[in-house]
C-alpha cells in the first residue's frame, strides 16, 4: 500500500514511549474482547494486577509461538482510566459519542477494557484469552467477543479490498502514535471499535457498478473512482478521506471480517488506531449524517452499527507500571 500524506509531524514516538503493537502487519486471525470492570476496589486492584502482568501474559504466548506473529494490544476507556492508571486522561479521550443521522445511528456502547489480538492462527489467541480470564477472575464482566478471519484477497464480506488507504512507513506512526501536543500520554493511540452486520442479499441485488460507485474503488482491481463533484452523493472512500489546511489525516484500519452462517450473520468487525480521535469521529459524521446531509454513506443502507465504543492505547511503560 503506497503511504499518504499525513498532517503528522515526526515527533510521535521519543525515547521512553514505546508504543504497544500498533503497527503489527495484518494478520490472518483476531479476537476483539470488550470487558467491563467491576465497581469495586478489590475487581479494580486486581484488574490493575493483570493490565501489569500483560507483558508476561504475551511472552508466555510467543515463546510458543515460533513465528512471533502474535500481538496483543490493550486499550482503556474513559470511564475507569484515572481509576486504573492514576494519570490524568488524555485530551481527547470520552466515550463513543452516538452520532444519529437522517437514516442510521452510530450506536454507543459500553466497554472500559479492549484487548485487540492478533495472530496467524486461533489457537494462540484462546490460549492468550485463556491465561488473561484467568488472571481477571471475577473482576471483569465480557460486554462482547468477535473473532475475525481473513478473507480472500484481503477482502471484507462485501467483496471488497479493505485498508488500502492504510499508512505506512514513516507515516504509520505519524498517523496513529500521540506525539507532543499530549506530552503525558506521547507514543499511545485512540481506537475506536465499531461492530457492523451486513445485509448479504441486499447488497447482492445490487448491479456491480452500483456497488463500485458506493465504495468508490472498482470491485476486481481496487482502483479508485473518480470523486463525485458536489455537492453529488459521495462514495464510502471520499466521505472517510479527511483533510484540512494541514493536509490529509490518516488513521490505521485492522478491519477483519466475521460470520456465523448458520445463523445468517455476516459483518465487519471495524478497528481503527489514530494519534487524533476528532478524525475518526470526522469520518462516521459525514458517513452517517453526510456531507451535505442528508446523504449519508450509501455503505450504511447494508451494514447496520451495532456496537460502538473508544479507549485509548498507552505505551508499553504505562501498562508495566499498574504491576509496581
Amino acid at each position: 500500500m503506497p503511504a499518504r500524506t499525513t498532517a503528522a509531524s515526526s515527533d510521535a514516538t521519543p525515547a521512553g514511549a514505546e508504543p504497544q503493537a500498533i503497527d503489527a502487519p495484518l494478520s490472518i486471525a483476531a479476537t476483539f474482547l470488550v470487558l467491563n470492570v467491576k465497581d469495586t476496589p478489590r475487581a479494580q486492584a486486581a484488574v490493575r494486577a493483570t493490565l501489569g502482568a500483560t507483558g508476561d501474559l504475551i511472552k508466555t504466548i510467543t515463546s510458543r509461538d515460533l513465528s512471533r506473529g502474535f500481538t496483543c494490544n490493550v486499550g482503556i476507556g474513559s470511564r475507569v482510566w484515572e481509576t486504573l492508571t492514576g494519570l490524568s486522561k488524555p485530551r481527547e479521550l470520552h466515550p463513543f459519542r452516538e452520532i444519529r443521522g437522517a437514516a442510521h445511528t452510530a450506536v454507543s456502547t459500553p466497554g472500559d477494557l479492549l484487548y485487540h489480538l492478533r495472530a496467524p492462527t486461533m489457537d494462540l489467541i484462546v490460549e492468550f484469552e485463556k491465561l488473561l480470564m484467568q488472571a481477571f477472575g471475577d473482576a471483569v464482566e465480557p460486554v462482547d467477543e468477535v473473532s475475525g478471519f481473513r478473507y480472500f484477497d484481503g477482502r471484507d464480506l462485501l467483496e471488497f479490498v479493505d485498508g488500502t488507504a492504510n499508512p505506512d512507513g514513516l507515516a504509520l506512526p505519524q498517523a496513529t502514535l500521540v506525539g507532543k501536543e499530549d506530552p503525558d500520554h506521547v507514543g499511545g493511540s485512540y481506537v475506536v471499535i465499531q461492530k457492523y452486520l451486513h445485509d448479504l442479499d441486499a447488497w447482492r441485488a445490487q448491479q456491480v457498478e452500483a456497488q463500485e460507485a458506493i465504495i468508490g474503488r472498482r470491485k476486481f482491481d481496487n482502483t479508485e473512482l473518480p470523486d463525485a463533484p458536489a455537492p453529488a452523493q459521495k462514495s464510502h472512500k471520499t466521505l472517510c478521506t479527511i483533510s484540512d489546511a494541514q493536509g490529509e489525516h490518516d488513521i490505521l484500519r485492522d478491519n477483519m471480517p466475521f460470520a456465523s452462517p448458520a445463523r445468517g450473520e455476516y459483518g465487519t468487525y471495524f478497528i481503527g488506531y489514530t494519534r487524533h480521535l476528532w478524525v475518526i469521529e470526522k469520518m462516521l459524521e459525514r458517513m452517517f449524517i453526510g456531507d451535505p446531509a442528508p446523504l449519508h454513506d450509501r455503505i450504511l443502507d447494508f451494514s447496520t452499527a451495532q456496537t460502538g465504543a473508544v479507549f485509548f492505547v498507552p505505551a508499553r511503560a504505562v501498562l508495566d507500571a499498574m504491576g509496581d
